[in-house]
């Protein structure tokens, strides 16, 4: 399901203008994306969890040249779905 699909689907269940909607939804992601940045977690109950983790320093291996390098300590994104979530996608 594509961004333009979702604003489809909740323009046409709850009657508001697409317009509206894809302007809600790109700022529900723009709070989405600087909260993160700024390490604050969101919380939607029900729903789940967007996080951010953080991945330890490891160490790799560049096979083209054969020396190993160093991957420094990195925050990424997560998403961790709520149990009510889970349990309804499982079936």
């Amino acid at each position: 399901m594509t961004k333009a699909d979702i604003v489809n689907e909740i323009a046409k269940t709850t009657g508001i203008e697409k317009t509206l909607v894809l302007e809600t939804l790109e700022k529900f992601m723009e709070i989405v994306k600087d909260s993160l940045a700024n390490d604050k977690n969101i919380y939607l109950r029900g729903f789940g969890s967007f996080i951010v983790k953080t991945r330890s320093q490891k160490t790799a291996r560049n096979i083209s040249k054969n020396t190993t390098i160093i991957i420094p300590e990195h925050k990424i994104p997560a998403f961790k779905p709520a149990k009510v979530f889970m349990e309804e996608v499982k079936g």
